[in-house]
C-alpha cells in the first residue's frame, strides 16, 4: 500500500519569523494611531488667547444633520461692530431666503446679472441657523461668490466683548448636491484662501485691532462638506479682534503669536496645500 503523506508544519525559524513580523507591524500600526490620533492633536490644540471655544465643536451642520462647512474664521466685536466692519471691508449682509429672493437668485444666475446681496442657504452651528451672512461678489452673477456665516457663540469673551465664529467659503458653481440631489452652490476646495480673504479685506479697511489663531478641525486633507464637495484646510480658526464703533484702526493689526509647534505644523501644512494648487 502507498504511504499515505502527513501536512508538515513550519519549520520553528520561519513561524518565529513570522511572529515578530506580526508582533511588528502591529506596534507600528499602534504606534502610528497613537501619535495621529492622540498625540498630535494634543501638541496642536490651543485655546490660550479664547479659552471658552476649547469645549465647542468646529463643524457646521446641514438642517438634514449631515456635517456642513467647518468653522475656519472668527470676530470679537458686537453687532455694530460687525456689520459697520464687514461692510466697510466691502462685504454685503445676504438677504434672507424668501420666494422673491429665490426667484431674483435663479434669475441672476439664468441671466448672468448682479445681485451683490444673493440669499445664502441656511447652515446649523449649536442648534440653531447663522445669525449674520455676508457675501462678497466675484463675477457677473450670483453663481460665483465669497460668502461667510456666522453665529455668536460668546456675549463675553476674553476680552469682554462678543464673540462669532464663521464658516467661509468660496461658491464656484450652481449644481446639485452629491448627497441629497438639491439644487446648491458648489465650493471650492481651498477654504483657507476665503479665511485669508476675509481678514486681508477688514485689515485693509483698518478694521481690525489684533487677530490670533485657535485650533478647529485640525488638518484635513479630505473633508466633505453637507453637498458632498471635497476641501481641505490646515484646520486653524483664525480670530479677528475688530476696532470699536468702527473706529479705524491707526497702525498695523497686532498678530498674537501661536505655540511653537502649531507654527511649526501650519509650516508644513502651507507646503503641503501650495503643492495641492498647482
Amino acid at each position: 500500500m502507498a504511504e499515505t503523506g502527513s501536512v508538515q508544519s513550519p519549520p520553528r525559524r520561519d513561524r518565529s519569523r513570522l511572529e515578530r513580523f506580526t508582533l511588528l507591524a502591529l506596534a507600528v500600526v499602534l504606534a502610528y494611531t497613537i501619535v495621529a490620533y492622540v498625540l498630535l492633536p494634543k501638541l496642536w490644540s490651543h485655546y490660550e488667547h479664547q479659552e471658552g471655544l476649547a469645549s465647542l465643536s468646529m463643524v457646521t451642520r446641514t438642517a438634514q444633520g449631515i456635517p456642513g462647512d467647518p468653522i475656519n474664521i472668527g470676530l470679537v466685536g458686537d453687532n455694530k461692530d460687525v456689520l459697520c466692519a464687514m461692510q466697510a471691508a466691502g462685504w454685503y449682509p445676504a438677504d434672507p431666503v424668501t420666494l422673491r429672493s429665490s426667484i431674483e437668485i435663479v434669475g441672476s444666475v439664468v441671466l448672468n446679472r448682479p445681485y451683490r446681496a444673493a440669499p445664502v442657504s441656511n447652515l446649523y452651528y449649536l442648534d440653531r441657523r447663522e445669525d449674520l451672512v455676508f457675501e462678497k461678489p466675484a463675477g457677473k452673477s450670483a453663481d460665483h461668490r465669497h460668502h461667510a456665516r456666522f453665529w455668536k457663540v460668546f456675549d463675553a469673551g476674553e476680552e469682554n466683548r462678543p464673540v462669532w465664529l464663521g464658516a467661509a467659503t468660496f461658491d464656484r458653481s450652481v449644481g446639485v448636491s452629491h448627497y441629497t440631489g438639491a439644487f446648491t452652490h458648489h465650493i471650492a476646495a481651498d477654504i483657507d484662501a476665503e479665511r485669508k480673504l476675509i481678514a486681508a479685506d477688514l485689515e485693509a479697511a483698518a478694521m481690525v485691532e489684533a487677530k490670533y489663531q485657535v485650533t478647529g478641525i485640525g488638518p484635513t486633507l479630505t473633508g466633505r462638506n453637507g453637498g458632498g464637495d471635497p476641501y481641505y484646510t490646515d484646520g486653524e480658526v483664525w480670530i479677528l479682534r475688530l476696532v470699536e464703533s468702527c473706529h479705524a484702526q491707526t497702525g498695523p493689526a497686532a498678530v498674537l503669536p501661536s505655540p511653537p509647534a502649531t507654527e511649526a505644523k501650519d509650516q508644513i501644512w502651507h507646503d503641503i496645500a501650495d503643492a495641492l494648487g498647482k
